[in-house]
């Protein structure tokens, strides 16, 4: 019977060992240990995603996609039809719980526009309306411009915006940094008293295309019309008024904004086999502006994303979690199909492991951006580490992501794709987000990091400390 008594300690002993029930903690050893256990898995997630029968296959699904839909702006009849696609390829796929979450969106619609240099020289310009812009009246608007390079020039120079079209040539840094003229100008130069704005693209570099984008009024500032124009446009003429010479510009804009519209939110699983209400999410957004097809923003995050699903699913790998697929809507007018998301789901918070987004393209892959804690991101370094394979092994800072970071606000951690983004914005926005930009292996590799990262935090005894 002692021997009995023995055998039976030593195997629950054994048991209790990674067991979050355990009042045994666990070391990182031992958690070390696990992740390597999932070698052979990754590098069969990497040969099918990469050399085997899935190559390209991302790849293909989104050039189907969005040469058959286009470019989705909110509130448009593109993106209802982009939503129903989905819908029914995600079951055509074979995954499970595939639903429709309805949400409110923004639906604006930019019209026709068009703005005219029409002194000293006719030329017409490159533009693209902001949205949520107002329209200018029927006759549209001419009047003499104001070149700033700054907001701070703007207010030096406030007697001379009476009545005038601002013109921002400001340096363009660094994306964070200088889409704030695009996101604050109309409001900016509607307090010095200005007819209407036009901003230089948010892009460091330029062949003549101007860039779209989401703006904001202020309650108390009044609105005026807003549009951005090329990099090219914006310096001739900057360069024209540094001379001295007047310029005056006719800008036309018929845009209207329309009550919110009915959306939803598209999800898809593979439901985990130990612990199903816990859930590792992954995702893109499907909404996109209304110029080029949204092939990089964000129609690889978003089919990479899918991909992830489909290899596992394929492979016959059940994780222990829910692995959640949500393709969001409304990301483009400030993340507002997620923030819809985040409070119908926020009751069950405590049973999120990771929210992960890919949203800033799917060129050549790096490793992931992780916001979490110290010992969040230990075990996700050795998580990456099964990525040897290819060669993709880093964990930077700052995971970030619009539609993810109501979730990491509140403490849950949060991971993107890291890639080079390079010549990202050469394109974001713009009339250049086609399927010319993407490459189909790149986006292999990203699915094979995407896919082993999500599997493996999926599937692990315990879910990341926070």
């Amino acid at each position: 019977m002692k021997l009995l008594f023995l055998i039976v300690s030593m195997y629950l002993l054994g048991q209790n060992e990674g067991n979050p029930l355990s009042n045994k903690p666990r070391t990182f050893d031992n958690i070390k240990r696990e992740i390597a256990d999932y070698s052979d898995v990754a590098k069969k997630i990497i040969n099918l995603a990469v050399y085997g029968k899935a190559q390209n296959r991302s790849y293909e699904r989104l050039a189907l996609f969005v040469d058959t839909i286009g470019p989705r702006l909110s509130g448009s009849k593109s993106l209802d039809l982009a939503i129903q696609y989905m819908y029914e390829a995600l079951k055509k796929d074979g995954l499970e719980n595939v639903h429709l979450e309805q949400v409110k969106i923004p639906h604006w619609e930019r019209g026709e526009e068009s703005a005219i240099m029409v002194q000293p020289r006719n030329h017409s310009l490159a533009i693209l309306g902001l949205g949520g812009s107002i329209a200018t009246p029927p006759e549209g608007i001419t009047a003499e411009i104001l070149v700033v390079t700054s907001f701070n020039e703007l207010h030096q120079r406030a007697q001379e915006a009476q009545g005038k079209i601002v013109v921002y040539n400001q340096r363009y840094t660094n994306y964070g940094e200088t889409v704030l003229y695009r996101s604050q100008g109309a409001v900016e130069a509607a307090k010095v008293g200005a007819k209407a704005a036009l901003v230089k693209s948010i892009a460091p570099f330029s062949i003549n295309s101007p860039h779209t984008g989401i703006q904001s009024y202020a309650i108390d500032i009044p609105k005026i019309p807003v549009a951005c124009v090329s990099v090219e446009d914006a310096e001739l003429m900057a360069r024209m008024s540094s001379r001295g010479t007047k310029v005056v510009v006719s800008l036309k804009m018929g845009a209207q904004t329309y009550p919110d519209a009915d959306s939803f939110n598209t999800v898809a699983e593979i439901v985990g086999s130990k612990y199903p209400e816990q859930v590792v999410l992954v995702s893109g957004h499907l909404d996109s502006w209304d110029v080029g097809q949204g092939a990089m923003d964000d129609g690889g995050g978003a089919f990479v994303s899918w991909e992830a699903l489909s290899l596992i699913k394929d492979l016959g790998l059940r994780p222990k979690r829910t692995l959640r697929l949500v393709l969001w809507t409304g990301e483009e007018q400030g993340g507002v199909g997620a923030e819809q998301y985040y409070k119908l789901h926020k009751v069950n918070i405590s049973n999120f492991d990771i929210v992960m987004e890919s949203d800033e393209g799917t060129f050549m892959p790096s490793g992931l951006a992780f916001t979490g804690s110290d010992k969040a991101r230990r075990i996700m370094k050795e998580i990456m580490k099964l990525l040897k394979p290819i060669n993709i092994t880093d964990v930077f800072e700052n995971g970030e992501g619009t539609d993810i970071s109501y979730w990491m606000q509140a403490g849950i951690p949060g991971a993107s794709l890291h890639d080079d983004i390079t010549k990202y914005f050469w394109f974001h926005h713009s009339q250049g987000d086609t399927m010319t930009v993407q490459n189909p292996r790149e986006m292999n590799l990203c699915a094979a990091v995407w896919t082993v990262a999500c599997y493996v935090i999926a599937d692990m005894e315990e879910k990341l400390p926070v």
